[in-house]
């Protein structure tokens, strides 16, 4: 069974009726270029043992890319999904802002197993981007692994090499299988793969730049990435790009789902070290063979091109708004349950800036995901904002955070809100831009 989906709001088409005035008027602009994407869940297994046999597991792949999924800046691409698992799910879009096509729950329905949907998602940012099935884990039987997606600039950034690196979480029982998320995680213990591997090795030349895109792609965990006797210079943080900064002692903590772009000027071999928490351990090494030979030293780096969101926020005229999170009289809901007939968390018009004040009572840190929009987290007095935007945050237990976004596009959005407790729940609200 195959269809196709696209279905826009009332304000969606009159901005499109506009948008092709306009172009008609200014004698015919030239459209985005068209692109094309095939995403596949399907069951798979995973070397996770030395010696052993393979786990198996789910994945969500591009079954047609030999390498990185990457596209451009601007694309209007046409996304064929197919699932070849024996539950309901559909891709959830880390990263990608303003796509009501791509919005499951509120925007659409997952997609049955056999069954094939194509939809029309334009890709309006460059930056790292993460393709998951994790709002559907109730239904899964095993884990799956995501699917990175990488929109590229327009014009070539300055680095002579660009790699992905994917850090996965797994729970493994006594003889070798993987539990899915959500699942009491009792006689297993945990393993952490970089690239799909328990030993991952990148090689490089010294005096290299290398663009690392760093995506914790746990489902439950806070993690923290390090590689050893290098300066590593942020440049992006959950897709965008950020004012350039140092990563303090190196490393780079990131909640379930977050990414950061960082700038590495090679010089020796070295470990990449991982703590999640409780203990660090090795999960990587970079491989120094052979020296770059370049005419001039490198300079410092400058900052990536901006993908256009406001510079300021009116935090004086912004709506507010206070969001308790995990607490279930708080009208968060598990995604097998969510209504959109449901009160939504908030309303804003479009074009209002949002404060909203992320109150975390729970007693382990909460993982909150915001869809459609990234936004800003603010300083405590709300007198300014960090260098960076975000769409994923962890908050402390007892802590409360506060975040603010310009509310630029119309439509029904998650919420989404987890404990990094391996068995915990994930929950979800809605909030609409009208």
């Amino acid at each position: 069974m195959t269809k196709r989906f696209f279905a826009p709001t009332r304000r969606e088409v009159l901005a499109g009726l506009a948008a092709s005035a306009a172009g008609l008027a200014g004698g015919g602009a030239t459209p985005p270029a068209a692109a094309w994407l095939t995403l596949q869940a399907r069951p798979a297994t995973l070397a996770l043992r030395p010696g052993q046999p393979a786990t198996p597991i789910s994945e969500l792949v591009t079954p047609t890319a030999a390498g990185d999924v990457r596209l451009k800046r601007g694309d209007r691409c046409e996304t064929t999904f197919r699932n070849d698992l024996t539950a309901a799910v559909a891709p959830v879009w880390y990263g990608l802002d303003g796509a009501t096509a791509a919005e499951p729950l509120p925007g659409r329905a997952a997609v049955a197993p056999g069954a094939t949907e194509t939809s029309i998602i334009s890709m309006p940012h460059a930056g790292t981007l993460l393709a998951d099935l994790r709002l559907f884990e109730e239904g899964l039987k095993l884990p799956v692994r995501p699917q990175p997606i990488i929109i590229e600039e327009a014009d070539r950034v300055a680095v002579d090499r660009d790699e992905v690196l994917l850090i996965e979480e797994w729970r493994l029982r006594p003889d070798g299988t993987a539990i899915a998320p959500g699942r009491d995680p009792q006689d297993t213990a945990p393993l952490y793969t970089l690239n799909g591997r328990t030993s991952f090795e990148l090689s490089a030349a010294a005096n290299e730049r290398l663009r690392l895109r760093f995506i914790n792609g746990s489902q439950r965990t806070v993690l923290a990435i390090k590689l050893e006797n290098h300066d590593v210079r942020v440049m992006a943080m959950d897709g965008q790009p950020a004012e350039p900064f140092p990563a303090r002692n190196g490393a780079l903590v990131l909640a379930p789902g977050a990414r950061a772009d960082a700038f590495v000027d090679t010089a020796t071999s070295a470990p990449f070290l991982l703590h999640d928490g409780k203990e660090a351990r090795q999960i990587g090494s970079l491989t120094i063979s052979g020296k770059l030979e370049r005419r001039a030293p490198l300079s410092p780096p400058q900052p990536l091109p901006s993908n256009d969101l406001p510079d300021q926020l009116d935090l004086k005229g912004a709506l507010r708004f206070d969001l308790a999170l995990g607490a279930p009289d708080a009208g968060w809901t598990r995604p097998a349950s969510f209504s959109a007939s449901s009160a939504p968390a908030f309303r804003a018009k479009a074009g209002r800036t949002v404060v909203l004040a992320l109150k975390n009572f729970t007693p382990v840190t909460t993982a909150f995901h915001l869809h459609g929009h990234h936004f800003r987290l603010l300083d405590r007095l709300d007198d300014g904002w960090k260098p960076y935007w975000l769409d994923t945050l962890a908050i402390e237990p007892g802590q409360t955070q506060r975040i603010a976004f310009a509310a630029t596009y119309p439509g029904r959005w998650l919420v989404e809100s987890v404990a990094t407790d391996w068995a915990a729940p994930r929950l979800v609200r809605w909030y609409a831009v009208e």
